[in-house]
């Protein structure tokens, strides 16, 4: 799962300095000036100095025009009784004779004792300049030139270096080739796509964060604010490694060495930048062991941190990575949060505090699970909105869709990412899941079990492609449920699954729509126009390869070749993959963006699916909401800093 239900808006440009693009070099030519230069520039500006001293030391017939500038100074004094404003919006004292016209003389008197001390202090320090030999001056230039390079020096060696701390065993990050000809052969194929996806980002969107496939050229949306980032190339850095493309994984690690800058002034999605940017960049550390991906991953997220400057602690949707300041999207409910956004931080801020030893990540986390704890819950069911400054529900919208999703694809993962230790995860996850099936979870008159979404006190017989991930969510957590309820979810993956590829089967190009209806007659179709198109997403796919591992049905591999048989028919363009605007339409027009989650997603989970299970385990790697793969932590005994044992 990816993004809240909107679809991504068009985004700014501004350019930005590099890493790369130092002011070192030019220090380093001013260093080279003859030292005979430099005394001779030091020498004149002392002389100055010393004319400048006796020109401007005040006398009486100087005191005298000084006194009659002073009717209207511009000295602001808080207890003058009368003040005004110039245009300029300085404050004027106006003289009120008596009392004040006596307290004016006395501050006009001691600025001018200020100037002659100031004066006669420079002049005694050139005159003592002056005195000093050939040899001391040039001692001196040398010391401040040793003080340039050591401050230098210091802005050169960048941010401290990151604690050791003992590196998760990383298993089955390679090859994972499957024994059967025809699987080996989809397989391949299937890189054969993301080798054309990112051939095609390289060629015509190289350093933009997502391409115009049809256009070739760069593209943005909002939610990376207006700087060129790099979304793609940090989002398909681990697809890249596990399908073996390392030449391609090289080039987009030289480019974020060089060119990924977290200091610009710009506007981000806090929860986006967090999946596909700490996310990507955690994951390449831990399948590479190159230290610049975990190096950047923390220079980023020091930037997410002011977005937590609430009242109640749940962060602000957009934070701008310059200034800090954070706020929240204006068509959010009432100023809300959404419950997705802030509740899909948890597995990247865990892995930040183990990296880092700093608390902060984790405990804002904690925070944020603790808040949602103590609330009132309607139904049992967490509403999509909370307000940050009043610690409110916004309007009682719950889905398991966008808006919803991942908050619950958190609770699980959180604690199977913590070695199943993190047991108020699970608990959590499991309670949710309970309200979630006996009030959203129905079966259609055809058959077709289905997750509405509850609004304004009834549900909605409306499923999202968003919420497709679900399946494959019920069957990760089928092993630990409560009541031996392990068959009965596992069950309900299978259903959802079936469901969901009934929303492809049923369409002209057998790709899901954005969202289907389940009344009136019509079953997992789309109605209205803006919900008919497809835009490369990967839930359904996401849910065939959960599927897959847990049951070997080979229904889900013939599923999955199904779809990217679509994908590569009808998405794909000289220049890339689009979207499709309108997937029952025979002639479907395109939306011409290259979404940077086919390349962390769909592929991947493609790839993965025409895969042994020996590639990326389940034992042993956790898949962050975009697909980004981090190591469960086999923490043991080791606490958190900042965490309390009893919450491990």
């Amino acid at each position: 799962m990816t993004t809240p239900a909107l679809l991504p808006l068009s985004g700014r440009r501004i350019p930005t300095l590099s890493p790369g693009a130092s002011s070192f070099p030019h220090h380093r030519a001013t260093l080279r000036l003859s030292e005979k230069f430099i005394l001779l520039l030091i020498l004149s500006a002392f002389i100055t100095l010393c004319f400048g001293a006796f020109f401007f030391l005040p006398d009486n017939s100087k005191h005298k025009r000084f006194d009659l500038g002073l009717e209207d100074v511009l000295i602001p004094h808080i207890d003058s009784p009368k003040e005004g404003k110039h245009a300029s919006g300085q404050v004027v004292i106006h003289g009120q004779g008596g009392h004040d016209e006596h307290r004016h003389r006395e501050e006009e008197e001691s600025l001018r004792d200020k100037i002659r001390a100031d004066h006669e202090r420079a002049l005694q320090e050139a005159k003592e300049k002056l005195r000093k030999s050939r040899e001391e001056l040039q001692a001196e230039i040398q010391t401040e030139k040793n003080k340039v390079m050591e401050d230098m020096k210091k802005k050169d060696t960048g941010p401290k270096p990151l604690p050791p701390v003992p590196m998760p065993k990383v298993v089955g990050v390679s090859d994972g080739e499957p024994p059967e000809p025809d699987v080996k052969e989809k397989r391949d194929k299937i890189r054969e796509m993301m080798k054309h996806a990112w051939d095609s980002y390289r060629q015509y969107g190289w350093g933009h964060n997502e391409l115009k496939p049809l256009a070739k050229k760069g593209h943005s949306t909002n939610i990376f604010g207006n700087s060129q980032l790099g979304a793609t190339i940090v989002d398909a850095l681990d697809t890249l490694y596990i399908m073996g493309l390392h030449e391609e994984f090289k080039d987009g690690q030289e480019w974020i060495e060089q060119n990924l800058d977290f200091g610009v002034n710009a506007e981000v999605s806090v929860f986006e930048v967090n999946i596909r940017f700490i996310g990507g960049l955690l994951a390449a550390y831990y399948l590479s062991g190159q230290e610049v991906f975990k190096l950047k991953a923390v220079q980023l997220a020091e930037k997410l941190l002011p977005a937590f400057n609430t009242p109640t602690g749940i962060p602000w949707a957009m934070v701008n990575l310059k200034s800090g300041v954070g706020r929240n999207w204006g068509w959010a409910s009432a100023g809300s949060s959404i419950l997705a956004e802030f509740g899909t931080l948890h597995m990247e801020f865990v892995h930040l505090t183990y990296l880092t030893g700093n608390p902060a990540y984790y405990q804002k986390v904690m925070h944020i699970r603790k808040l949602l704890a103590k609330m009132d819950r309607p139904n049992g069911l967490y509403p999509n909105y909370l307000n940050p400054r009043t610690g409110r529900w916004g309007q009682h919208h719950t889905s398991v869709g966008g808006l919803g999703d991942s908050f619950y694809e958190y609770l699980l993962k959180a604690w199977l990412m913590s070695d199943k230790t993190d047991t108020e995860a699970r608990k959590t996850y499991d309670d949710a899941i309970e309200a979630i099936e006996r009030h959203l979870i129905r079966k259609s008159n055809g058959g077709l079990t289905f997750i509405g979404e509850w609004k304004n006190g009834h549900l909605e017989r409306k499923m999202g492609h968003l919420a497709c991930f679900a399946g494959g969510m019920f069957a990760l957590g089928a092993d630990g449920s409560p009541d031996d309820k392990a068959g009965h979810y596992l069950q309900l993956g299978a259903e959802i699954a079936h469901t969901c590829h009934e929303s492809y089967d049923r369409t002209v190009l057998k790709l899901g729509p954005e969202a289907f209806k389940f009344d009136s007659g019509l079953e997992a179709v789309a109605v209205r126009q803006n919900e008919k198109y497809y835009i490369l997403r990967p839930e359904v796919i996401e849910t065939y390869w959960y599927m897959w591992r847990f049951t070997h049905d080979p229904k889900y591999r013939q599923w999955g070749w199904e779809a990217a048989q679509a994908i590569d028919k009808y998405c794909r363009v000289s220049g890339g993959f689009s979207g499709v605007k309108d997937v029952y339409s025979s002639n479907p027009t395109y939306d011409d963006v290259q979404q940077s989650f086919f390349l962390a997603e769909t592929l991947k989970y493609l790839y993965l699916l025409f895969s042994s299970d020996d590639l990326m385990p389940l034992e042993s790697w956790v898949f962050n909401t975009e697909a980004h793969p981090l190591p469960v932590l086999h923490l043991g005994n080791i606490t958190l800093p900042g965490s309390e044992p009893a919450q491990r």
